[in-house]
């Protein structure tokens, strides 16, 4: 079982999740980040420090989130690997309480 990164992730991408991580299984897109789910030891270290709360276990994932594992699955092979804390996206504290945001998250690799 792995963890999954969900919607209140697009458009603030912070990044204490990736500090955390032990095994280095996120990965970066323009605006959101991913899991590996192949990689995720699920040892649940991200989900606590993540400041819009979008990361859950894979057994917790609310049903408004369902596709976001998919989501995750799919871009972790597609983008490149994050393994050190960035600064968040400028628009971050904007967005980060704001629902609805899935039609904003870029399929597009992160730099």
């Amino acid at each position: 079982m792995a963890y999954v990164v969900t919607e209140p992730c697009i458009k603030c991408k912070y990044t204490d999740c990736v500090e955390v991580c032990p095994v280095n299984c996120f990965y970066e897109g323009a605006n959101f980040l991913v899991i590996h789910p192949d990689e995720c030891i699920d040892c649940g270290a991200c989900e606590p420090v993540c400041p819009t709360k979008a990361i859950f276990p894979e057994s917790d994932l609310p049903s408004e989130y369902a596709e976001y594992k998919a989501l995750n699955a799919k871009f972790a092979t597609e983008w490149p690997n994050i393994a050190e804390k960035k600064a968040s996206l400028p628009e971050a504290e904007e967005f980060k309480d704001k629902k609805g945001k899935r039609s904003q998250l870029l399929e597009k690799p992160g730099k």
